[in-house]
């Protein structure tokens, strides 16, 4: 088995088709896809080569954090690699394309080095390349390269524009999930000039994919709401497909802008992407919070995926990660991914709590095993199963997905850019973000939050 479209469900308008090929191979989405979520609909789970033992590699997040789903774009001047699937919204006509193997994403000759890695250790070729020096530059160092590159940039002209510009506002919100439209919503309010920006197409965060209630309403028509006062709001202004990458003196904030990446040929009269220089009197930092992967062998396998992201396919996108699903989880957030799944009618085969009492709330159908762990994933392309310690021994289930989730780590780095360190928290176990600083303030996930009505 593996992934596919469910049918019914999500945010995707299923009245309209998108055209797209992958390595050549023609493929279908909707609008509300993204290249990653349309692969994965398509049952297309191998994406990608590791960069030096070349072993298969699939989706493991729905975000900006995706390590694995790299891809090339576009063709002649407008070819861009290593770009992450998760990030590309799907529109007609999209060209995608594999990297870091040879000759094929199947068939890939780099593989046996993964059988020679007891002797490939790391800097190896530096010890074992020197003799004769002159086979380094004309022999040795091009055939490492190819091996071990990712993407190729291309060698033709850019036809497309692109652009600079400047901003002044009151505040400026960085990240539009639960706590930066609250955030928005109320300076917007009370009259201040605001600038809200989110990397992301659709602003919502994890409202998005949020399948329960808060404070008893539907988190589908909270945001409704959220956003709908926001657009009367004419002094709050929201970028979506913004990213703010740094944070100088005088708070000048860095963005770029991705004005026509979602477009298969962009209008000439509009630039591509936009660099923004934004001085604002103060910043909120509203970044939220990533999942943490957990360790065990096979982790790497197509199919194993964070439990926060396959909950993002399932309820935006109505994609399954396959037939039977093993869930292995640290905390809470598992279980709400088990909720999501047998709801849409698929199978869990399993939630391994590494806690002795974590699902003592359960209501589901799902076997809890509680103080236990996932210690290896076997599989070749893509996941056939987990073996799974308990306190009785070794255990082996048949799945074809896995969702992990090891806590959630707040996303502070633009809060560390001007050399402020983060801090460790012993009661949330995981680094916070340094103490106050003049012209930026963190907020929700971001200050170390876990509840979205908390957040908002």
């Amino acid at each position: 088995m593996t992934s596919f479209r469910l049918s019914s469900g999500g945010r995707i308008d299923r009245t309209t088709s998108l055209g797209f090929t992958f390595d050549g191979r023609p493929l279908e989405g909707h609008p509300g896809d993204t290249l990653a979520s349309a692969l994965l609909a398509n049952g297309v789970q191998l994406v990608g080569r590791s960069f030096k033992y070349h072993r298969p590699r699939g989706i493991l997040t729905a975000g900006a954090a995706e390590p694995n789903a790299l891809v090339t774009t576009g063709n002649g001047g407008r070819t861009e690699p290593n770009t992450r699937a998760t990030m590309i919204e799907l529109y007609q006509g999209l060209t995608a394309r594999s990297q870091n193997r040879w000759p094929s994403l199947g068939f890939d000759v780099g593989a046996v080095n993964g059988l020679l890695s007891p002797f490939l250790s790391a800097g190896f070729y530096y010890k074992t390349f020197m003799w004769p020096a002159a086979l380094w530059e004309k022999l040795y160092e091009p055939v490492i390269r190819k091996a071990a590159g990712l993407g190729r940039a291309s060698y033709e002209a850019d036809p497309d524009s692109y652009e600079k510009c400047w901003a002044h506002c009151d505040l400026l919100v960085i990240g539009a999930g639960p706590t930066g439209l609250a955030a928005a919503l109320t300076a917007g309010r009370a009259g201040a000039r605001v600038i809200l920006a989110d990397e992301g197409s659709d602003l919502g965060g994890s409202l998005l994919s949020d399948s329960g209630t808060i404070d008893g309403q539907p988190a589908g028509a909270l945001l409704g709401e959220l956003l709908a006062e926001l657009e009367g709001l004419p002094n709050v202004r929201r970028l979506p497909r913004m990213t703010v990458f740094g944070w100088y003196d005088d708070n000048v904030f860095g963005a770029v802008e991705r004005v026509q990446k979602h477009v298969a040929m962009p209008d000439p009269e509009r630039p591509v992407e936009r660099l923004w220089r934004i001085v604002a009197r103060q910043a909120i930092l509203a970044t939220g919070a990533e999942e943490r992967p957990l360790v065990f062998g096979g982790n790497d396998i197509p199919g194993v995926m964070m439990a926060g992201a396959m909950r993002s396919y399932l309820t935006r996108q109505a994609v399954a990660p396959g037939r039977s699903t093993v869930i292995f989880t640290t905390n809470d957030a598992g279980y709400r991914t088990a909720a999501d799944l047998e709801a849409a009618g698929l199978t869990v085969a399993a939630i391994v709590d590494s806690r002795g009492d974590g699902g003592g709330s359960w209501q589901g159908r799902a076997e809890v095993l509680e103080g236990a762990r996932v210690i290896d994933a076997f599989g070749g392309e893509r996941l056939r199963g987990v073996t799974i310690k308990t306190a009785d021994g070794t255990r082996r289930i048949e799945a074809d997905a896995l969702a992990m989730s090891g806590g959630w780590s707040p996303i502070i780095h633009l809060a560390c850019h001007r050399g402020a360190k983060p801090q460790w928290s012993h009661e949330a176990s995981t680094f916070l973000a340094p103490v106050q600083q003049e012209g930026l303030a963190v907020a929700g996930s971001a200050a170390g939050m876990a509840q979205t009505a908390t957040c908002l």
